[in-house]
Parts: structure tokens; sequence; C-alpha cells
């Protein structure tokens, strides 16, 4: 066998997953023959066997499913993916049913098809690591727990009590997995692990000499009833209403799977696997679960591994950062590094500015204090590490210095020019920008090789990416310690090169203002807000205008004008920007914080679209497609990312990916705006951007560049 190694010594039979030539286990089709060979072979000795360990030869207990393997599968493959899901529960339920006791030893993560793995000892042993994942991801990846993981898990806690580690993907560490019933037993962490769970699963063994599972008990029953109990019932009924509305029908897997918990609930264990099996088979040949699947697996693998960042250069680890500027972003990425560790300085103009910059971080501590979720010790550790000032001279000896001022490129330059000489030795300078090219701002910088953007994103507590911009003179070791910077803050780096706009804010652009071009267009704004939300996106580019401010839009539309016109250029403004421009200088609308722009934000209600949108824009007789909607605002951001790719801002498909969602929030449901492309398949999508580029104008139009870009980037499996 390639996988499994099998062992029976003592009346003891040790099954060991130990797949060849990768580091992790996983549930690939030679681990599926091996599963049913090594059955067989429990069956053959089971008049000799008083025990069965489930044990792992790698760091980790087992990967879960092989994705590469369901990357390729195409929708006739659905028959023999349902017959392959069922051959390994018959080998599950065999080994589950001998009567003999089972030991899952648990000395790694356990993820997705590796918890479902776990679950089939009768007693289940981890190891006391905090840092050790348990739990089913598969929602995330567009899937559902289809090897036993629903059934079983809802036998375990419950319909209501398995929702959130179904249907929200929760995940947990050993001691939870203790507290919550799900694992039986904790070994130390230190010394010889492997050891010490083969001791503990023996001596189980031992007081234990015959086991079924909870589920095989007559006197079972499910946790809080079955849906044929009046509680549950009442509540399974508004479920299905409730997750509609947070996965506006995009997302097939929460669906499958709470169908698939509802169902199994009111049938015998075995037909509610085979419910399971089913939803799965439909599921993992679908396109949805393969955008996710290449994104949040195979892209987020890429940019956490640092396929992105230069190779031999040294890891760096911040430990004092400067920050110039305390308002919203510089106070979010003063917060941002004191919770990680990192000492900041915080400077601003005034140090009755910084200490309001300081006060952000004390409002977000606080509120977890109150709530039980942080102590006050960790609050102050937490504060002390921010320094505020108006003092240049307290940047001394930062390895890293941030401006995060406002986007004026003459304010920037004074500003760099003053704090670089404040650095230490080897340390490097960087800009928040989120439009400003990097190496025109690096012209202030005495070493333009050591200047870099660093483009966060509002608010930086919640918001998870993070643009790393290379100027033309910006060297790799430069590069690779702002890479490290953002992993030690626990966001998620891309690398990018210098444009206006770089890819995140060019790439929005083209969102925001396609939703005001079809304004001006005259279809109505709830129309194109409706149909925004209906596409996946967040929220509608309208409001999304709005809380950005209109003014900023003018303002980066005034200094691109500027700029063109400096270099003898003249910038022809596209419809929606110039929509943009007549709301904040002739209608005087410049957005939310400003007192309104395409919304009203009457105080202590909800935000309505601005009544004088209607007659102001909607004109009689205009006609529209809802879909066309829906696809010139995806496609135009995907045409777009695939400009950014060809003219070599982007440099890898992950990057597009992973930006366009975790940065502009392109939906989940497509894997970003680059496998938006993959996905719809490259001649469709080339196909309708022909259609809309006639119609709709040259913002949808692929040029040769793009296309061949498109076709040498795509994936392979």
């Amino acid at each position: 066998m390639k996988t499994i190694r099998y062992e029976l010594a003592d009346g003891i039979a040790t099954i060991t997953f130990d797949e060849e030539g990768s580091p992790v286990n996983t549930m690939c089709a030679d681990w599926q023959a091996d599963l049913t060979e090594v059955t067989a072979r429990v069956m053959h000795d089971c008049a000799d066997i008083k025990g069965i360990i489930l044990a792992s030869a790698k760091s980790t207990f087992f990967a879960g499913a092989d994705l590469k393997g369901t990357m390729r599968l195409t929708a006739a493959d659905a028959p023999r993916v349902f017959a392959e899901i069922e051959q390994t529960k018959k080998n599950f339920r065999t080994l589950e049913t001998l009567g003999v006791p089972v030991v899952s030893c648990i000395n790694g993560a356990a993820l997705g098809g590796g918890w479902e793995v776990a679950l089939v000892g009768h007693h289940r042993i981890a190891v006391n690591d905090p840092r050790i994942q348990l739990g089913l991801p598969e929602i995330t990846l567009g899937l559902i727990p289809g090897a036993s993981g629903i059934t079983k898990m809802v036998r375990l806690l419950g319909l209501m009590g398995a929702q959130p580690y179904i249907l929200e993907s929760k995940l947990f560490n050993p001691r939870e997995a203790l507290e919550l019933g799900l694992v039986h037993e904790l070994v130390s962490a230190e010394g010889d692990v492997a050891a010490a769970l083969r001791t503990a699963a023996l001596a189980w063994i031992a007081a234990h000499p015959q086991s079924r599972q909870p589920w095989d008990l007559k006197d079972h029953k499910i946790p809080g009833g079955t849906p044929a109990n009046p509680k549950v019932a009442g509540m399974l009924t508004v479920a299905p209403a409730m997750l509609k509305q947070k996965t506006r029908g995009l997302y097939p897997a929460p669906e499958a799977a709470l169908a698939a918990m509802a169902e199994g609930a009111l049938v015998d264990f075995d037909t509610a696997l085979r419910i399971e099996s089913r939803y799965l088979a439909r599921l993992i040949v679908s396109p949805v679960a393969k955008n996710m699947i290449n994104t949040f697996f195979f892209n987020m693998n890429a940019i956490k591994s640092g396929q992105s960042r230069p190779k031999d250069i040294s890891r760096f680890k911040p430990k004092k950062v400067g920050i110039l500027g305390a308002g919203m972003m510089g106070a979010g990425i003063a917060y941002a590094q004191a919770s990680r560790g990192i000492h900041t300085v915080l400077e601003d103009v005034s140090r009755e500015n910084a200490e309001r910059g300081k006060s952000y971080s004390y409002r977000l501590t606080q509120a977890r204090v109150d709530k039980g979720r942080m102590s006050p010790y960790d609050q102050r550790a937490l504060l002390d590490r921010i320094l505020p000032t108006d003092h240049p001279g307290d940047l001394k000896g930062c390895e890293l210095i941030i401006e995060a001022v406002f986007e004026n490129r003459e304010l920037k330059a004074a500003v760099t020019k003053e704090a670089e000489p404040m650095l230490a030795a080897g340390g490097f300078f960087a800009s928040n920008t989120s439009t400003l090219p990097i190496s025109g701002l690096a012209q202030a910088s005495s070493r333009p090789q050591r200047f870099v953007g660093i483009h966060f994103f509002s608010p930086v507590d919640k918001m998870k990416l993070v643009e790393i911009i290379r100027g033309k003179d910006t060297d790799d070791e430069t590069i690779a310690r702002a890479y490290d910077y953002v992993q030690a803050l626990g966001k998620l780096p891309i690398v990018v090169n210098d444009s206006r706009g770089f890819y995140t804010s060019r790439t929005f652009g083209t969102f925001v203002m396609e939703g005001a071009a079809m304004l001006g267009e005259g279809i109505p704004a709830p129309v194109i807000e409706n149909a925004a939300m209906q596409a996946g996106m967040p929220v509608g580019p309208l409001a999304v205008l709005d809380e950005t401010a209109l003014s900023l839009s003018v303002h980066v539309l005034d200094q691109t004008r500027a700029d063109y016109e400096k270099e003898g250029r003249r910038y022809e403004a596209t419809p929606g920007e110039l929509l943009v421009e007549r709301m904040v200088k002739e209608l005087k609308r410049p957005g939310r914080a400003g007192g309104g722009g395409f919304y009203d934000y009457p105080p202590g209600q909800k935000k309505q679209l601005w009544s004088e949108l209607k007659p102001l824009f909607e004109k009689a007789g205009t006609t529209w497609d809802l879909q066309d909607i829906k696809d010139r605002l995806l496609y135009r951001q995907s045409v777009e990312t695939a400009r950014c790719l060809a003219e070599g801002v982007l440099t890898s498909v992950h990057d597009g990916n992973i930006g366009s969602i975790f940065g502009i929030g392109f939906p989940a449901w497509t894997g970003g705006a680059l496998q938006f492309i993959y996905g719809t398949g490259i001649e469709a999508f080339e196909q309708r951007c022909a259609e809309l580029a006639t119609r709709h104008g040259t913002g949808f139009a692929l040029d040769s560049a793009a296309k061949a870009v498109i076709r040498q980037h795509q994936p392979t499996f």
C-alpha cells in the first residue's frame, strides 16, 4: 500500500496513515484504494484483533480531501464520485462496527476529511496543543463534509449545536474539542508525543474490550431532538430564509449542508450517510466549488507560503515601527501593530491628534474587555506599546516608518524628508497611499531603493489584505521585508508593481464608476444597488462611493488631470467620473462624511437613497436588463484585472484573486476576478466582453495582450 501501513501485534492492529511523497495525508485515489485493502485485512484478522489504533506518520494527523484531484473533476464524474464516497463510508462503518475498540491518535491538525477519519474512532485522543486545528472547513471551499462529518456531528452535538461547526466552518483546538465531547482525552505536547498517544490508546483499549459508537446504541437520541420536535422545527423553518439572506442564493454548499443535516436527522444513520453522499457528489463537480477551492486553498496557500516574496532573503521580524499621521488609517495601523507585539510610535502635528489616534486602540480593546475577551492587563500592555507624539525625534531607531497622511504629493514629500533620517540603520520607508504612484513619491526619499508602498484598507482592524507596491527603484530586500512585516500583522500581502491606483484602487474604481455611469444612463439607483448585491458584491457601487467620499474621487480625478497635463497629455474622464464630479461640484453632495451623497443619512434612521436622484438622472423610456447590469459590474472589474496582469502591474493570478476578494469585495463564489474568467470559460468570457463593449464602451474591450496573458496564466491541475 502506498498511503497506509498495517501492523498486527499482540492483538492490536495499527493503521498508520503515511502518504508517499507528500508532507500530509489526503484522501487521494491511492488512499481510497488502500483503505479498502486495509479494511479487508482487518476483516481477515478480526478473530485475532483486540483493538485498532488509527495513527499518522506525518507531523499532522490528516489533511482531508485531495483537492488537486477535485479540480480535475467534471459533471460527468458525479456518479463515480458518489460511488467512491460510499465506498469510503462503507470502510469507515466496517471498522467502527466490528465491536472491538477503535482509537484515533490525533497528533496534529485534522481538518475536513481528516476530522472525519478521526471520528471513526470510538475514543479520540489528541495532543494538548492550542495551535492544533480540528474541524470541518469544507463550506469555505464550496463543499460540505461528505465523508460522514455532517451525520456524525449532528448526532454528537445536535442540529443546533452542530450548525456553527458545519455551516460556519468554526474550527476548534484539542482543549475546546474535549469540552465539546468531540475528543475524549488529551496527552501532553511535551516529550515523545507518539509514544504518549499510543500508551493512552492501549490503556483505553484494555479497559474497553467491546466498543460501539453512540449512534449505534439502541437508546441513542440526537441532542436537542429531531426536526419532529416542535422547538427544533420552529428554528428550522426560519433557518433557510436566514441562510438565503446571507448567501443570496450564490453559494450552494451551506444550503446543501443544512438540507443534509435536517434530512439526515429524520432517518436512520446509514440512510443519513447516503443523503450526505448525494449532496456532496453534486457539489464537488460544481463550478462554484472549483472557484472557491482554487482561490481559498491553492491561491491562499501561495500567499501564505510567500510565492510573491523575493527568494533567498533572510526573514525580518519588526520590533519598532513608526507611523506618520494619526487619522483613521494611521490609528488603525497602530492598533494592528500593537496587537501583534510591535512597539509603535504614532506621530502627528500635535500631541492632541496623536493621543486621539491612540484612543482608537483604547476603544477597540475596551469593547473586548467589556465582553470578557481580553484582560485589563493585556489591554494595558497593548496600549503601552503605542507612543503618541508630536516630536519627530521619537521616531529614531524605527526599522520601518509608514506615512499615512492625506493624499497630497507635497505633504507626503515633506513628511518623508523629515522622518526618513530617523530610521535605524538598514531601515526602510513606506507610503500608505491608495492611488499616487510610488515611484513619484520616492523622489522625496534619499534612498528610493528602500522606499515601498504598503497600502492598508479601511478599517485596518477588520480588513485582512495589504497591498505592497514596488516602485521602479525598490529593491528585493525591501519588498521581502515589507512582506514579512505584513505577515507579522497576521494579514495577507499581495505584491504589485507601480502604476496609478496600483491594482486594487484601479480595479475598485472601475466598479464604482460603472455604477455611476449606469445612473447617468437613466437606470434607477435602486436597480443598480440591488443588482450589485445580487451578483455578490457586499454593497452597491453608489453606497461605496458615499462611504469612501465622492469628494476623494474628485480629488483623485483632479490630481490625475494635473499629472497628465504635466506630461503634455489630456485625461479623458469616464462618464462615471463626470457624474461624480457633478455630484460634488454642482450638486454639493460630497459623500457620507460631508452630510450626504447618493444617500441621505437621517439621524437615528437607516440611510436612504437621495430623493433627487430620480428626477435628476432617471430618463423616461430607459430600458435595462438585470443580468446586463450584474455582468457590467463583474466583467468590468475582471477586464481591468486582466489588463493589470498584461501590463505587469499584477505578476500572478493568486495576487489578483486574493486581492480582488479581500481588497475590493469581489464575490467569493467566483473565486476572484481572474478565476471568474477561468470559471466562465475563456472563450465565453471573451465573447461576452465583446458584446458588452459594443453596447457599453471600451471599458469592456479585451486587447490581444490581455487575451494572451489570460491564456498564459490559466491554472492547471
